[in-house]
């Protein structure tokens, strides 16, 4: 474990990024290079997204980091056969230690949480876009039979036109009772 963190008194530890949060944040880069050919409110959606996920990254890095230097710092502390002085400061330092712990996982988990409630507010997009589509077929479709009702409705007048036109110039017609 001392090989993960950073020289001694810098603060900071030096964690190792795996190809998730890299891959995810040139994933991002990627995505919105390739995106950069929306405009309007879709192109603001999406740098805002991406800034979002690079501050979310950034903020894992932090609390992971967090976690690990002080889980460091807690094996470094936990020495067994010290005087009885020492055991109390280590113990003091272990509790402190611990407290930040807990609080980076909490961190974490409120982290995931809102990175779901991004997830699934990110699909609202999607599916707007989706709803969007279905009512712009569906506006095609409607001015298609109202073209094909206005064509029916005209093919019957003429036809009644013509119906009534043989009716009343035919012989047959009976007339009427004067």
């Amino acid at each position: 474990l001392p090989g993960l963190r950073g020289p001694a008194g810098a603060g900071g530890g030096a964690v190792p990024r795996g190809p998730t949060c890299a891959g995810a944040a040139a994933a991002a880069a990627t995505m919105s290079k390739s995106g950069g050919a929306a405009a309007g409110p879709t192109a603001a959606a999406a740098a805002a997204a991406v800034q979002k996920q690079k501050t979310l990254l950034q903020k894992a890095d932090a609390d992971v980091s967090s976690l690990v230097d002080n889980f460091a710092a807690l094996i470094n502390i936990a020495r067994v056969n010290d005087p009885p002085v020492r055991n109390t400061q280590e113990a003091f330092q272990m509790d402190m230690r611990g407290s930040r712990m807990v609080h980076s996982a909490d961190s974490l988990l409120k982290l995931v949480s809102e990175l779901k409630r991004t997830a699934i507010f990110s699909g609202l997009a999607s599916l707007t876009e989706n709803v969007d589509r279905r009512i712009e077929i569906f506006s095609q479709q409607v001015e298609g039979t109202e073209r094909m009702l206005e064509r029916i409705g005209q093919e019957a007048a003429g036809s009644l036109k013509e119906l009534e036109a043989h009716y009343y110039s035919s012989v047959v017609r009976t007339p009427p009772d004067e």
